[in-house]
């Protein structure tokens, strides 16, 4: 409800004339609530990037529905196992907010097991979760490929003129 409650609250500031913004890293989104309510954020241009490694049953990209709604996958040789949740509270600087914890996107995550996130209250590792890392996840054109609108994945590309980046040997 936490989680659900933070989505509500960044399409609310939004709406208010705030920048939405939410970034999420797990290994699975198969809950269709949380989609529902990812869509909602969608449909009234809230910017969402989805970090999923796993098994995804939102379809990005598509008009109306999801089209502010990105997601990529991320497979390296390293286990990416860390569940971050980012929001940006309307974009309003200094109410940023950064959740880490356990938590998959699964209805037997939220509704069968006893899951835990922790807020960041240091300011400095906050900053480094939503300055660095996530834009170096986001970045990534090695290990990482996209979901496109009609369910298939496509290996993601470096923009033209960049070099191919590899965000675990970062």
């Amino acid at each position: 409800s936490g989680l659900m409650g933070r989505i509500e609250r960044e399409i609310a500031r939004h709406e208010a004339g705030g920048q939405g913004r939410l970034i999420f890293k797990t290994n699975a989104l198969v809950d269709t609530d949380f989609i529902q309510a990812l869509y909602r954020a969608s449909q009234v241009g809230v910017e969402i990037d989805l970090l999923v490694r796993g098994v995804c049953c939102l379809r990005p990209g598509l008009p109306g529905l999801s089209e502010h709604i990105r997601v990529r996958s991320l497979v390296g040789r390293f286990l990416e196992h860390s569940r971050i949740y980012y929001f940006a509270n309307g974009g309003v600087p200094g109410e940023e907010e950064v959740l880490m914890g356990s938590a998959d996107l699964m209805p037997r995550n939220l509704d069968h097991r006893v899951e835990t996130l922790f807020p960041l209250e240091d300011a400095r590792l906050r900053s480094l979760i939503i300055d660095v890392a996530l834009p170096t996840y986001l970045r990534d054109t090695v290990n990482t490929s996209v979901l496109l609108p009609d369910g298939v994945y496509e290996h993601a590309q470096p923009a033209p003129g960049e070099e191919p980046f590899d965000e675990q040997m970062w």
